[in-house]
């Protein structure tokens, strides 16, 4: 009996160890899951806004490629005076998600024309992996990731 039980033992011990290590981070050449965050919520609803960045870093943090489109009233996140002081109820501050999202690679898109209706400028995004783009962008990337989230 205890011939028959070590071989057992041994086999699940090492897909344990094998299945923990899968998930531990992508290994060489492994595809990386991309995730769309698309977000609508700006600083009228500071929880949800925070939420969507969260997401985002969450997912950068467990090895994925992440991109977020925000639009409509998210587009002011990226305001300087928003990022520094926006705190979600149970969600963080923003600043802190989105200094990780930027460090993980992160890309931020935001609609040309809700920014334009909002006072976004180039100013707002200098030094920000950030840009604006059209209907068509969101479509585009929408199309390219695996996943999409929106807030």
């Amino acid at each position: 009996m205890r011939h028959f039980l070590a071989p057992l033992v041994l086999a699940i011990a090492l897909s344990t160890a094998h299945t923990a290590a899968q998930s531990a981070s992508p290994s060489v050449g492994q595809r990386r899951t991309t995730l769309l965050v698309h977000v609508t919520q700006g600083p009228e609803n500071p929880t949800r806004a925070a939420l969507a960045f969260l997401v985002a870093k969450t997912a950068i943090e467990e090895g994925d490629v992440v991109s977020l489109f925000l639009a409509g009233d998210a587009v002011q996140l990226m305001r300087g005076g928003v990022l520094d002081n926006l705190t979600g109820l149970g969600t963080g501050r923003l600043r802190d998600s989105f200094d990780a999202i930027v460090k993980g690679g992160g890309r931020f898109y935001l609609s040309g024309m809700s920014s334009n209706a909002r006072g976004i400028t180039e100013s707002d995004l200098k030094g920000k992996p950030a840009e604006f783009a059209t209907p068509n962008v969101l479509l585009r990337l929408a199309k390219e990731h695996d996943r999409m989230f929106t807030y």
